[in-house]
């Protein structure tokens, strides 16, 4: 899987949209319109996603993911619905985006000569200011 991305006008058919009363800014606007968007996207029953890419969204997304295998995006950021309905398709875009990226391999470094030396100076120095904390002995004076 490479990275992919998907068509918004292929998405929006298989997307539901529900509504309610935001908990954001508006004031008593707020109390009487239903700015909340939340939309529901059926992984399962998807006809634009392939079996592989179904799979990276539910090892993925485990815990965003309802029972029925629908994925739950929700927003009420802005006071407007339609505003915030597309905030919230953005945000399901960029979440099917970095479920189908391919994760980085890592390449192992090793520590520079340089980075060496300046450690072992650094755990010299420690060591010597620790060896003059040792106890006085009363002889010596």
């Amino acid at each position: 899987m490479s990275q992919r991305k998907i068509n918004t006008k292929l998405l929006l058919p298989e997307l539901q949209f529900t509504t309610a009363r935001s908990s954001g800014p508006g004031g008593q606007h707020a109390n009487k319109v239903e700015t909340k968007v939340q939309v529901r996207f059926n992984v399962h029953t998807s006809q634009i996603l392939s079996d592989s890419e179904k799979q990276a969204i539910y090892s993925k997304y485990v815990k965003q993911l309802t029972s029925q295998g629908e994925l739950l995006v929700a927003c009420e950021e802005k006071r407007s619905q339609l505003k915030n309905k597309e905030i919230a398709i953005k945000k399901l875009n960029r979440m099917l985006e970095k479920a189908f990226e391919k994760p980085k391999k890592r390449k192992p470094t090793k520590p520079t000569k340089a980075a060496k030396l300046e450690r072992l100076k650094g755990k010299k120095m420690l060591s010597n200011k620790k060896s003059l904390r040792g106890k006085l002995d009363p002889s010596d004076f």
